[in-house]
């Protein structure tokens, strides 16, 4: 963290925040006071640059013709997003993260390259519950999201995948998600950052550069119990 003040920048809102997942941004920023951080969220707008000087990015999800402008923006910036930085992307921000992405329409867009991951279209929109295992880095709590997409992803040698689907689509092949150094792509909503508190804190962890202090919030665990618990009654 580069001073006193914690900057979350949340990247083309208005184009990227189709299913709520700006949500995660509130979630980083709330996580940092309750341990006393000062926080702000920098929302970063269409025809904004990018400034480079950020701790974190946030990426969120939206549909083919708002992914492909935001890709063709962001790459104008692409030197302010390095492999040192955190960034987080949900969804069309994992494709987008990525190399390349089909759009419906048969037409190739160029990504960013901080994913190892390639997307296309799928044969059929995975609309469900997703539930996924985790690495070690996040003590193997299941990961737990909704997902809406028809992209199938495949993951190059550069990047491994977030978990393994146990309930869901995920990426298309039983991988869910993608990681490169600091970059973390996925497709769970929720938003995914408040059903997956231990990512949260990863990201937050990276961006410290040290362990944060553990919290203690009862409701978060019985959020995650319910959701788990739903999704095991309704297979």
């Amino acid at each position: 963290m580069r001073d006193s003040v914690v900057h979350i920048g949340l990247l083309l809102p208005e184009v990227l925040g189709t299913y709520g997942d700006t949500g995660n941004a509130q979630v980083l920023y709330q996580r940092l006071r309750w341990r006393g951080f000062d926080a702000e969220v920098v929302p970063v707008g269409l025809g904004d640059p990018v400034p480079s000087t950020l701790d974190l990015y946030l990426i969120g999800g939206g549909e083919d013709g708002a992914q492909a402008l935001a890709a063709a923006h962001l790459r104008k910036y692409r030197r302010a997003l390095t492999p040192e930085s955190v960034v987080f992307g949900v969804c069309a921000g994992l494709q987008v993260l990525g190399t390349r992405f089909r759009g419906l329409d048969g037409v190739d867009h160029d990504g960013l390259g901080l994913l190892d991951v390639a997307t296309e279209p799928g044969e059929r929109r995975a609309v469900a519950e997703l539930v996924a295992t985790s690495p070690d880095i996040l003590d193997n709590a299941p990961l737990t999201g909704f997902e809406n997409h028809l992209g199938s992803s495949k993951l190059g040698p550069g990047s491994e995948p977030l978990g393994q689907v146990v309930r869901g689509t995920g990426n298309g092949d039983g991988t869910e998600g993608a990681v490169t150094d600091h970059i973390v792509g996925t497709y769970l909503h929720g938003p995914a950052l408040a059903r997956n508190p231990a990512l949260a804190d990863l990201l937050l962890t990276w961006t410290a550069g040290h362990p944060l202090p553990p919290l203690e919030l009862p409701e978060v665990d019985r959020l995650r119990g319910e959701r788990l618990t739903r999704r095991r009654r309704t297979s």
